[in-house]
């Protein structure tokens, strides 16, 4: 997330949360952590002893993929790269090769860049501190809090999609939550996160289990939810939410996201430079595919060879 000017509404709702923090902290992080210590799935970021490095990899996967798609992969990039330094020593168009189908490639060079970085300034080791994390490549708001509550235990609110829905009906009595802002959603968690440090992991954690498993988007299980009798949403009778929305995004089929995703396939499928003969077959619309070409080679995920046609970047 993006650090966003903070409006007069957000201020007010911050010292609104704040000033009911006992009472909030009370009646919701208690019960989610007690189901969540009994219910979490059983996630490999979750087991003890998982390292810091398999907690930044986790999260640069997991942003925009579902944790099904995104577990055989961790498991396997951590057997190749087990440390930052073991992928740095690779090219990044090894990183990109073994990012495969997960989507959005350039996740695999920004955790390459990372990589390198973090064997440069701080010897291999993942740093704790949420400032040191964000001056990493392709590490916004969100990772680098996870990263340190995650990972090191941390006392930090950590916000994602999932715990955005849950505090929208749970404490703001609406169906969905309004766009994302930083500085309110970071209040609002602040608020009713324990003072203890695990508590607080485990309620971030927890948090968002509850909205990825049973305050779901479509279809809520309420009658399952641990905080259902403290729910503003359900005690004002579920109202449908009016409030402004976040843009949806286009279909898949069609776009130049498709087209993307055909062309980074044909360049991973070899070590030698793609010719534009085979590039032209994997999509007929030839305006639409040298506009997602030229946008793969300005992202730096397709780089001209230099007796023509183009590579992964080397």
């Amino acid at each position: 997330m993006n650090s966003a000017t903070t409006p007069a509404g957000d201020t007010r709702a911050a010292a609104e949360h704040n000033s009911d923090h006992a009472v909030r902290s009370d009646t919701i992080a208690r019960p989610v952590n007690a189901w969540f210590h009994q219910n979490a799935r059983d996630l490999p970021w979750r087991r003890s002893g998982f390292s810091a490095w398999g907690t930044l990899v986790s999260e640069f996967m997991l942003q925009q993929t579902p944790v099904n798609r995104v577990i055989p992969m961790l498991e396997r990039w951590l057997i190749r790269w087990p440390t930052p330094a073991a992928l740095a020593a690779e090219p990044p168009s090894e990183a990109v090769r073994a990012w495969a189908t997960l989507g959005y490639p350039r996740r695999a060079l920004w955790l390459h860049a990372a990589a390198v970085e973090i064997t440069e300034r701080h010897g291999g080791t993942i740093p704790d501190d949420v400032d040191a994390l964000l001056a990493l490549t392709g590490i916004g708001d969100y990772t680098a809090r996870a990263v340190a509550a995650f990972a090191y235990g941390h006392r930090h609110p950590v916000v994602d999609t999932n715990t955005r829905r849950v505090m929208a009906r749970a404490v703001g009595g609406q169906g969905e939550p309004s766009p994302p802002s930083r500085t309110r959603d970071l209040a609002a968690m602040e608020a009713l996160l324990p003072d203890d440090r695990g508590e607080a992991a485990a309620f971030n954690a927890g948090i968002m289990e509850l909205g990825a498993v049973v305050c779901t988007a479509k279809s809520p299980r309420c009658d399952a939810c641990p905080i259902r009798n403290a729910c503003a949403w359900r005690r004002a009778g579920y109202p449908v939410y009016d409030g402004p929305r976040k843009a949806v995004q286009k279909k898949y089929e069609g776009s130049d996201r498709q087209v993307r995703g055909l062309i980074m396939a044909e360049l991973r499928s070899t070590h030698r430079p793609v010719t534009d003969a085979e590039l032209a077959s994997v999509w007929p619309d030839a305006a639409q595919r040298d506009r997602a070409l030229a946008g793969l080679v300005v992202d730096g995920l397709a780089v001209p060879a230099a007796h023509g046609g183009y590579t992964l970047p080397t």
